[in-house]
């Protein structure tokens, strides 16, 4: 049996990763705040450290920073469950959680779609990372949450997807087939066994979706977080 496994590369995280990101801050950040501090209404894990000093950096907006802190969460729910329910399952818990916490990244470039719909922030968070030296194997969650269908996309791949829909109660029946899919090839039970299980994770995971939606609404949308510019 395979237990989560990390890579080399993603334990690298909580300092830096190939010097993506500047020199440490020298006067707090707002960025920095919504991201590490502890909260309790919701409870919320802190996002990496390396994560909150790139968008501290970046000046994200407040928004953003929330989101990115309650999708992380429920990707960190998400490999926990995954862990002690099938252990079969062979997932990079850091890529996970990396990816999770810079999915919507590209946002800082293209703001407006953190209030409205859009798709530029994916291709631009990509590259965003690729150009601070984050290796491809992560910096692809950034531009592919959005198509988990998409061909060569892994279970690490799905679980950031399924974080970012179920962090606010949505159910997307094709995406969660597909993690089904991947417990029952990794621990040989039946697909039912596997869709019943995830279900019940998932509703539960759901019945704080709205303290997370409220927690994020409550971080605007159009000041951003004071910090150092980066340029992209």
């Amino acid at each position: 049996m395979r237990a989560l496994r990390g890579t080399g590369m993603a334990r690298q995280l909580p300092s830096t990763v190939g010097g993506y990101y500047a020199d440490p801050m020298t006067t707090p950040s707002p960025a920095l705040s919504i991201a590490l501090d502890e909260t309790s209404d919701p409870p919320l894990r802190p996002l990496p450290p390396s994560v909150a000093q790139l968008l501290a950096e970046l000046a994200a907006p407040p928004r953003l920073v929330a989101h990115l802190r309650a999708v992380h969460e429920v990707a960190a729910q998400l490999v926990e469950w995954a862990g002690g329910h099938c252990p079969e399952l062979a997932v990079d818990r850091e890529a996970v959680l990396f990816g999770a916490a810079t999915h919507d990244i590209g946002k800082v470039l293209h703001p407006e779609e953190l209030s409205g719909p859009g798709a530029r922030h994916e291709e631009a968070g990509r590259e965003l990372l690729l150009a601070r030296g984050v290796p491809a194997a992560l910096a692809r969650f950034a531009g592919g949450h959005a198509t988990w269908d998409a061909p060569g996309a892994g279970v690490e791949d799905l679980l950031v997807s399924l974080a970012d829909k179920v962090w606010k109660n949505k159910r997307v029946p094709g995406l969660e087939d597909l993690v089904v899919a991947e417990l029952a090839r990794a621990g040989g039970r039946p697909v039912w066994e596997e869709f019943l299980a995830l279900d019940t994770f998932l509703t539960g995971v759901g019945e704080d979706a709205d303290r997370r939606l409220a927690w994020q609404a409550a971080h605007p949308v159009g000041a951003r977080a004071r910090g150092i510019r980066v340029n992209p």
